[in-house]
This record gives structure tokens, sequence and C-alpha cells, in this order.
């Protein structure tokens, strides 16, 4: 089994020149940081959330929590589990009503976008970590 590492959201910067926009998570209790390129509509999604703008209707990530609420189940953590190729993979958690967890494949940005709405806590792979230290 990975060890894993409890992040938090840090900070999401816009690079207009470059055209990426980033999220960097940083270690609780530690000072390990691991900065994700992520899409517009992701990051958008991130900052309203961090921003406390509450839309007049559901947007997508709000959806989700609705339908996970909605279906007994909740939110128990996300996972950034893997770094191939410059792409991170991530799995959210979703503990259902009789105790049972699943897994499901997600991006790390729609993870985290959810994770937020859901108050769950974020993980990396101590694995992801060092290979993105590496990669830089």
């Amino acid at each position: 089994m990975k060890e894993l590492i409890e992040m938090d959201l840090v900070r999401i910067r816009i690079d207009e020149r470059r055209g990426e926009q980033v999220i960097v998570l940083k270690e609780k209790g530690g000072g390990r940081l691991l900065p994700i390129v992520i899409g517009i509509i992701e990051a958008s999604a991130i900052k309203m959330k961090v921003s406390g703008f509450n839309p007049p209707r559901p947007l997508t990530h709000d959806l989700i929590n609705s339908l996970l609420t909605g279906l007994e189940a909740r939110l128990d953590r996300i996972v950034v589990e893997r770094l191939e190729n410059n792409i991170f993979y991530a799995k959210v958690l979703v503990k259902r009503k009789d105790g049972k967890v699943i897994s499901i494949d997600a991006r790390p940005s729609d993870s985290i976008a959810i994770a937020l709405r859901a108050q769950a806590p974020i993980f990396v792979s101590t694995e992801v970590l060092e290979q993105a230290k590496t990669a830089e």
C-alpha cells in the first residue's frame, strides 16, 4: 500500500503568457509542494468555491456533491496516486451508506473541485511527490 500525504490547496495561479492554470497543493504540516496544470473550467470551479461564490444553479461539481448526498453516500477522500508522462491520475473514494468504499478514476482537477465542496481531505502518494520533484 502506498504511503499517502494529506495536502491542502494553497494557490491557484493563472499564467496568461503560457495559457496555463496551475493549482498548488502543499503538504499539511510540511513544506513539499505539488503544482498541477489544469483546465480553465476546473480552475474557475475551484476558484469560485475558494472565493465563496455560490452560483444560483448548481454547476457540475456542485451537482456531483448533491448526487452523493442524495444517494446517502459521501466523498471520503481523494488521492492523487500516479504520475505518468507528465499526467496526474487521481481516485475519488466514495463511502456508501453501508460503509463500503468505492474507488472511481478521475482527473485531479475534478477530484479537488469536488473535495472542496464536500470538505473531504486531499491526499497525494509519496511516490507522486518524489516523481514530481525530480520532473521539475
